[in-house]
C-alpha cells in the first residue's frame, strides 16, 4: 500500500510562523511534523510515499528530498493553488496507483497533526470506498464529526467523534472530481455514508490537532519534557 501525506495547505491560523516556513516542517519535539510521520510510517512497513504542496512547496522538497534518509521513496504532487483534500488526493492518483493502472488502496495522512498511531492497524475492506480513523473530540472541535454504529461510519450518533486525518481510500472514491479542480472531502465522505461504502475505527491513543501556535507550543514542550 502507499500513502500520501498532505502538505499544501497555507496554514492561516498558523501565522506568523507559516509566512516564512510551511506548516508540515514546523518542528515540535525537535523534528519536523512531516517527519514524525515519515518515521511512522516507515516503521510500518510503507516505502512509497506521496506528498502535496503549494504554499513554500520548495521547501518541503529540499527538506525531505527524495526520503532515502527514512527508508521511504517519496514522490511529490505540486499544486499551483491549494486544491483541498479531494482535490489534492484526485490530482495525485497517478502517483498513488502502480503505473497509473493497478487501482489499490491507499492510506492518506493529515501532514498537520501529530499521533502515535500504528499505521499497520488500518485495513479498507474490498467493498468499501473510504475507512477513517475516528478520535475522541479535542477541546476546540467538541461536536466531533461523524459516528461509528458497527463499523460503519454513520452521519450522526450516541457518541460524535472527530475524524483524525487519517484514513485510507480506494481510487474509485475520487471517480467524479475533475483533475486540477479543487475539492472537498467531507461531501464525498457524506456520499459515502449514504450508501454504506465508508467504515471506520475508533483510536483513542495520542493525536493532536496542531492548529494555532499556542497548541504547536504546547505540544512541543510536551515532548521534549519527556524525550
Amino acid at each position: 500500500m502507499k500513502a500520501m501525506i498532505l502538505a499544501a495547505g497555507r496554514g492561516e491560523r498558523m501565522r506568523p510562523l507559516t509566512d516564512k516556513t510551511p506548516k508540515p516542517l514546523l518542528k515540535v519535539g525537535g523534528k519536523p511534523l512531516i517527519v514524525w510521520h515519515l518515521e511512522r510510517l516507515a516503521k510500518a512497513g510503507f516505502k512509497e510515499i506521496v506528498i502535496n504542496h503549494a504554499h513554500l512547496g520548495d521547501q518541503i522538497e529540499s527538506a525531505l528530498g527524495n526520503g532515502a534518509e527514512w527508508g521511504v521513496s517519496i514522490q511529490y504532487s505540486p499544486e499551483k493553488i491549494a486544491l483541498e483534500t479531494a482535490g489534492g488526493i484526485a490530482n495525485a492518483l497517478h502517483l498513488l496507483t502502480k503505473d497509473g493502472k493497478e487501482r489499490q488502496p491507499f492510506l492518506v495522512v493529515n501532514g498537520d497533526i501529530y499521533t502515535d498511531f500504528d499505521f499497520t492497524s488500518i485495513v479498507l475492506q474490498a467493498n468499501k470506498h473510504a475507512h477513517l480513523v475516528l478520535v475522541n473530540n479535542p477541546p476546540q472541535h467538541q461536536q466531533g464529526d461523524f459516528a461509528i454504529e458497527n463499523g460503519e461510519l454513520r452521519h450522526t450518533g450516541k457518541k460524535m467523534l472527530t475524524f483524525s486525518g487519517v484514513g485510507v481510500y480506494h481510487p474509485d472514491f475520487f471517480v467524479d472530481i475533475t483533475k486540477g479542480e479543487p475539492a472537498k472531502l467531507v461531501p464525498l465522505l457524506r456520499q459515502a455514508i449514504d450508501n454504506h461504502r465508508a467504515t471506520a475505527q475508533y483510536y483513542q491513543g495520542v493525536w493532536h490537532d496542531i492548529g494555532t501556535p499556542e497548541r504547536l507550543q504546547k505540544l512541543d514542550e510536551s515532548l521534549l519534557k519527556n524525550a
